[in-house]
């Protein structure tokens, strides 16, 4: 009998970025990954203020459309000369849902010729039992802003951020390297306990097949 655990995002890219993550852990090697697109899950609205708010929304109602033990993340970029903008509207930031270079280009645009360029990477992973239990981990990256989007792989605001101590944006960084350091992986890999704490109960909690 294998373990499902639900991803709950139609984001394709996150998808193989969130396999890849929990696929390294020895411990969840009995658990099946099901993305969210394979059981029909419709989008939900992030309508929450924080990253956490928004992560437990989206997996809670994953849960309550597919039975199943749902896992999801709110993520995104706060850049602090903007007021930690543009936060849990990173992926809207320009106007419509998951345009990245036009979230980019805003960012840049509104930076402009201002010095500080600090900024970190925020991820709040959520994770529901079909009874309602509920984990979250936290996860952050600082860095900076590059003058110009560098590098192909990633996704979302990927080849404008520089990870404190590193030459390289995150999207010119191999995705073992990156995910070795990214808020993502971090708390993802800090969720990992509670997957396998799911996993090793005899309870309904994760539906089999």
């Amino acid at each position: 009998m294998t373990a499902r655990l639900v991803l709950a995002t139609s984001n394709q890219a996150k998808v193989l970025e969130l396999c890849r993550i929990l696929a390294a852990d020895p411990a969840l090697a009995g658990v099946q990954l099901v993305a969210g697109a394979q059981l029909g899950l419709p989008d939900v609205e992030e309508t929450g203020d924080t990253f956490a708010e928004n992560a437990l929304l989206k997996a809670h109602a994953a849960v309550a459309a597919c039975g199943l033990a749902c896992i999801a993340d709110d993520s995104g970029l706060e850049v602090k000369a903007l007021g930690g903008e543009p936060g849990v509207r990173s992926a809207r930031y320009a106007g419509a849902h998951g345009d990245d270079q036009a979230n980019m280009a805003l960012v840049l645009q509104r930076l402009g010729g201002l010095p500080d360029r600090t900024a970190r990477f925020v991820c709040v992973a959520a994770l529901v039992a079909p009874d309602g239990r509920e984990w979250t981990a936290h996860g952050t990256l600082a860095g900076t802003l590059a003058e110009a989007p560098r590098g192909s792989n990633g996704f979302g605001y990927d080849p404008i951020f520089q990870p404190s101590g590193e030459r390289y944006t995150t999207a010119e960084m191999t995705a073992e390297a990156k995910d070795a350091i990214s808020h993502r992986g971090k708390a993802f890999r800090a969720i990992a306990a509670a997957v396998r704490q799911l996993v090793d109960q005899s309870s309904p909690p994760m539906s089999t097949a």
